[in-house]
């Protein structure tokens, strides 16, 4: 359990109340550290697959943990910028992907559950998605007047680019599981 995906992993977690305290701080300082901490989560959260898969240490443990931090960190993100926007323009998209999220796990946890969580592996659209949303999270974290002003149009159209894209792999992964949704096995 203690290798060092892992505790990367957990690091990330450990950063989210860093991260929820310094977003709550008022100035440029403040922004530039909270941009920070979303940044290093993010370079965490590629380091440590990459080094679960370069190192062959893939676990049972990684393998639950890994998803939950990114979940985490995102929806908590997310739910922090709705809060300081305070607007549909980016309620809406934030409530897509955060609903996706939910949606999506859940699928996977119950195909795990039947054997076939493979039918719903990340697919190439799902990585597409998180590269938008993670562009969209930090130009939205960098907009301020003072601080780069049209960061935060380019945030809005990267999060409503992320939350079609969102919707387009939620479909594909329901479409695959439908089968399985739909068998009268499950019947019961």
């Amino acid at each position: 359990m203690w290798n060092l995906p892992n505790i990367l992993t957990i690091f990330r977690i450990i950063l989210l109340p860093l991260f929820v305290l310094f977003f709550f701080i008022d100035g440029v300082a403040a922004r530039w550290i909270t941009l920070a901490i979303f940044c290093t989560a993010a370079a965490t959260d590629w380091l440590d697959g990459f080094l679960a898969r370069k190192m062959q240490i893939e676990s049972p443990f990684g393998a639950f943990l890994d998803p939950v931090a990114d979940k985490l960190m995102v929806a908590i993100t997310l739910i922090l910028l709705i809060g300081r926007e305070g607007n549909a323009w980016l309620a809406i998209p934030g409530m897509i992907i955060i609903g996706r999220e939910i949606t999506v796990s859940a699928l996977r946890e119950w195909m795990a559950e039947l054997g076939s969580r493979a039918v719903v592996g990340v697919s190439t659209i799902g990585k597409i998605k998180t590269l938008c949303q993670l562009l969209a999270i930090f130009l939205l974290l960098i907009a301020s007047p003072a601080i780069f002003g049209l960061s935060k149009t380019f945030g809005y159209v990267f999060m409503w680019v992320a939350a079609l894209l969102t919707l387009w792999s939620m479909v594909v992964y329901l479409k695959a599981a439908w089968p399985y949704l739909t068998s009268q096995k499950n019947e019961g």
